[in-house]
């Protein structure tokens, strides 16, 4: 995913970094830093949070400190903050991350601090494109066929048609930006493969989709054993659905990871078995490593917005980092204006369902 390339942003910093957040801030933000400073070497951050700490930490990282420009934030916003609150916050590092976003200044914000009041700063600050009616969570993860493209995963719990076409395009974008797919495949996640299945948001989306320039490449409806088989590169539904997908094939590999541990230290044999297969089983190791799909994306904001994961190390860090280059240097947001204008060009504006 990561390529050494410039970001082409508007503003002076490619990607503003909130060194505060997250569970082993600021020490793995930096390490983050330090891995994306070599793999995007034109780059520029603003890295926000401590000045004291954050320079002597610097100093330890070569190319993360030839990379970075330091801005004083002398607070940071805690991992159990209510999103309320942390809007009061405003000399925070992740308010001043931004707030340069807002601003122009830098073209996106990656920070892996508490996601509730990421998600309301950028909503109230950044705030969200003209033409879209709803921001969306979206994330990649694993499956049979190479990465899938899944949202919404959480950032809005009840939907309507409207939302699940906007989450398409901007899925369609996604794809396109991060995953370098040139005509990405899309399917509704529903109940069922067939055309009657599903409530009237639902199909009416389908419908409408179909009609679109996007209907040459959408699949229709897809169950969940689809998320993993690959059957199409994004999935799109409502947040609550997705969320509870997301959660539900986090667990799957967790228990996988865990019966492998069992079964290889059960006995004598056992553990001779896994000598000869641990070739293959670091291969399957590296492939279900949560780090490489680190940076989850709240997408349809006037901005790049990339949350880490809290827990993460600085590989995983610099993943996110990765994900919200792709996005800056391949033109995100004006992918999804010009598919939002494709849009209403080809079919009827969806109207929103009365709630």
């Amino acid at each position: 995913m990561a390529r050494a390339v410039a970001a082409r942003g508007n503003g002076e910093f490619a990607l503003a970094i909130d060194a505060m957040g997250g569970d082993h801030a600021p020490e793995s933000v930096l390490d983050g830093l330090e891995l994306a400073a070599e793999r995007h070497p034109q780059a520029r951050f603003l890295l926000v949070g401590d000045e004291a700490r954050l320079g002597a930490l610097l100093a330890r990282r070569p190319r993360a400190a030839k990379a970075c420009s330091l801005r004083h934030a002398p607070e940071s916003i805690p991992g159990d903050m209510k999103p309320t609150a942390a809007l009061r916050v405003r000399g925070s590092s992740m308010r001043g991350a931004i707030d340069a976003v807002a601003s122009g200044e830098a073209s996106g914000v990656v920070s892996a601090g508490n996601t509730g009041a990421l998600m309301a700063l950028a909503k109230i600050v950044v705030k969200t494109l003209p033409e879209i009616d709803r921001p969306a969570l979206a994330a990649i993860g694993p499956s049979a066929r190479g990465d899938v493209v899944m949202l919404d995963l959480g950032a809005n719990v009840q939907c309507d048609a409207r939302n699940l076409v906007e989450f398409a395009v901007m899925g369609d974008a996604f794809a396109r930006a991060v995953l370098g797919l040139t005509e990405p495949t899309l399917g509704l996640l529903n109940v069922g493969s067939e055309e009657l299945k599903g409530d009237e948001r639902v199909r009416q989306a389908a419908e409408t989709l179909r009609d679109s320039h996007l209907g040459a490449n959408f699949r229709g409806f897809v169950e969940g054993h689809d998320i993993a088989a690959g059957t199409v590169d994004v999935i799109v539904t409502d947040g609550f659905t997705g969320n509870v997908a997301l959660k539900t094939g986090e667990g799957a590999l967790k228990l996988m990871r865990d019966l492998l541990r069992q079964v290889f230290t059960s006995s004598v044999p056992a553990r001779v078995g896994y000598l000869l297969a641990r070739p293959a089983l670091d291969r399957l190791r590296e492939w279900m490593d949560p780090r490489r799909y680190n940076g989850a994306v709240l997408i349809g904001l006037n901005g790049v917005v990339v949350k880490s994961h809290g827990g993460t190390d600085g590989v995983g860090f610099a993943h996110a980092v990765d994900v919200a280059m792709d996005m800056v240097t391949h033109r995100f947001n004006e992918r999804i204006q010009e598919g939002l204008a494709r849009l209403s060009d080809t079919t009827p504006r969806v109207a929103a369902t009365p709630r």
